[in-house]
């Protein structure tokens, strides 16, 4: 089977269903994907892209990008590296309200039994041993 790595901009107008001509091609490759004749692939940095770009241009919520993310990543023909990890991301932005690279940090932190290094008090309640480095 043929990978084929996705760019941000193809999620995005599968989501957004816009521009509508965009939108349609998306549809088809997903599709193709969703077929078996190729599989689609995602890297954690692209899920940040597009959830900055939900979030910011198209400014939808937190559940409302999670939802729709999670079930694109778990579609059949898809394949993103530590899909285990990205969907526990995207359900801790959710549930937090916090962003997703925070998000993505905590899980992986969790997951390795490691501690987070931050100035940023999120992580407080994101259920992650904090690293004083304040002094």
């Amino acid at each position: 089977m043929t990978d084929v790595w996705l760019d941000a901009n193809v999620v995005l107008r599968y989501l957004t269903r816009e521009p509508p001509a965009l939108a349609a091609a998306a549809r088809r490759l997903i599709a193709r994907a969703a077929d078996g004749e190729i599989r689609l692939r995602l890297t954690h940095v692209t899920i940040a892209e597009i959830v900055w770009v939900l979030g910011c241009f198209y400014e939808r919520r937190p559940v409302e990008i999670a939802d729709a993310l999670r079930g694109f990543v778990l579609a059949d023909g898809v394949s993103i590296d530590d899909t285990d990890t990205v969907v526990d991301a995207l359900r801790l932005m959710s549930d937090a309200n916090v962003d997703f690279a925070d998000a993505y940090v905590a899980v992986a932190a969790r997951r390795a039994g490691a501690a987070v290094a931050s100035f940023d008090a999120d992580f407080r309640r994101l259920g992650v041993e904090l690293l004083d480095i304040k002094g």
